[in-house]
């Protein structure tokens, strides 16, 4: 298994591309089982579970074409048609996402085997929304052997859908599979996640009637059928963040080009809470750190607009070296703070009380061997080992790999001491 090595203590300064956002482009690509013509995607980033999702659709159906040019990924998925609505549990237990094919294949196909979701261990994250919200559509719905077997057999109904609680995933399957239904679909309580502005922004390129996008009510006229289109995937929010607390952590200055920094500005508020300097440019969100130690700052991770739990881990390594005690309270996920163990072996003094951890700053980090428990964390690791004293190695990095695009030649570009050993077969 591969590790990732850093020797700690060097200013970054330079300039970071900021890759297609993860979590705009594994909904995106489902969104191809709607219609029978291509969908181009640009932008797209180079991950692991990019990949992994792209083996499902090639399972269903969907065939794929890379066009690698020198600023951009593009990606045509073309699923003209349909070969199985099964998705085996085989993938669909490697990457949550891949979980998001139930709609588009129910909405387009009027059926839909699918595994229950894998993905990171962060919590039981349940798929009832999902289902609920279908069978309010009309779906009949059972579960057979850890298989979510859902019917409409005369296609889906436009309803009004309220869910108790804000959830993304829901929120991507149900607007999708709106797109197709008989009828208006209202969903309350959506979410304003700018993923799901994206792509709803996409399903509208191929035809779809949304109204409300950016709002936390979603209304879908459904239509006969969508069409091709090619649409940009939206730069990586949790990206560009996880770049801009690593200036933060390390001290000198990043440009993160691409960067849209209203997507990330409850992040970016709290680095200047905590004294790093952050301007936003055209097209670009410049971070920066004279040396000063940081304060201590609270956060609480919430829903978009809120501070985003997909940054917690990485704020909690920044808050290691801080001066003073930080709160962080996460709200979103019952199981995120297995990161804390791990940042310990630094030499942080975090304390856990339920939702909440205490984080004392300490004046230095020390290098150890650590490993990586999802992708979020594996981040936080980096940026901990990127202000440590001597050698730090990163274990597990498959984790990384599923959501950050050649983090290490980013970081070196910088001036960061930092470099992959492979696996010895």
């Amino acid at each position: 298994m591969d590790t990732i090595h850093i020797r700690g203590g060097r200013r970054l300064k330079g300039r970071i591309p900021v890759s297609g956002a993860k979590n705009a482009a594994l909904p995106l690509m489902t969104a191809s089982l709607l219609t029978d013509e291509p969908l181009t995607l640009t932008n797209m980033p180079r991950l692991a579970d990019v990949r992994t999702l792209g083996r499902l659709l090639d399972v269903l159906g969907a065939d794929m074409s890379l066009d690698e040019g020198a600023d951009a990924d593009v990606m045509t998925l073309h699923a003209k048609d349909i070969r199985s609505t099964t998705a085996p549990y085989e993938i669909v237990s490697k990457i949550r996402a891949s979980f998001w094919v139930l709609g588009p294949l129910l909405a387009r196909c009027h059926e839909a085997k699918v595994s229950l979701p894998g993905g990171c261990a962060i919590g039981a994250r349940p798929v009832d929304l999902y289902i609920k919200g279908l069978q309010k559509m009309g779906a009949g719905i059972d579960l057979v052997d850890g298989y979510v077997h859902a019917s409409a057999p005369g296609g889906l109904k436009g309803a009004v859908i309220r869910s108790p609680i804000v959830s993304v995933g829901a929120t991507h399957t149900l607007m999708m599979a709106a797109t197709l239904a008989d009828g208006l679909t209202v969903l309350e309580n959506a979410a304003r996640e700018p993923e799901i502005v994206d792509v709803a922004n996409c399903l509208v390129a191929m035809g779809a009637k949304i109204e409300g996008i950016g709002t936390s009510t979603l209304r879908i006229e459904g239509v006969e059928r969508l069409h091709g289109a090619t649409h940009r995937v939206i730069s990586d929010r949790i990206e560009a963040g996880t770049y801009a607390i690593a200036a933060a952590m390390t001290g000198g200055e990043i440009v993160l080009e691409g960067a849209i920094g209203e997507t990330f500005e409850a992040a970016l508020s709290v680095l200047r809470a905590a004294g790093a300097e952050v301007e936003s440019e055209q097209g670009a969100v410049r971070v920066a750190r004279n040396g000063a130690r940081l304060q201590a700052t609270d956060v609480v991770t919430q829903v978009f607009p809120g501070f985003p739990t997909d940054l917690q881990a990485q704020f909690m390594a920044l808050m290691t070296v801080a001066e003073g005690e930080s709160e962080i309270t996460e709200t979103i996920f019952e199981n995120r703070f297995m990161h804390v163990q791990e940042l310990a072996r630094f030499g942080a003094d975090i304390s856990l009380h339920g939702d909440k951890a205490l984080v004392r700053g300490v004046e230095k980090l020390k290098g150890a061997p650590v490993m990586a428990s999802d992708l979020r964390a594996s981040a936080a690791l980096i940026i901990a080992g990127l202000a440590a004293e001597g050698e730090t190695i990163v274990n597990r990095v498959y984790h990384l790999d599923r959501g950050f695009e050649r983090i290490e030649a980013k970081l070196s570009a910088c001036g960061a001491e930092i470099w992959r050993e492979k696996a010895t077969q």
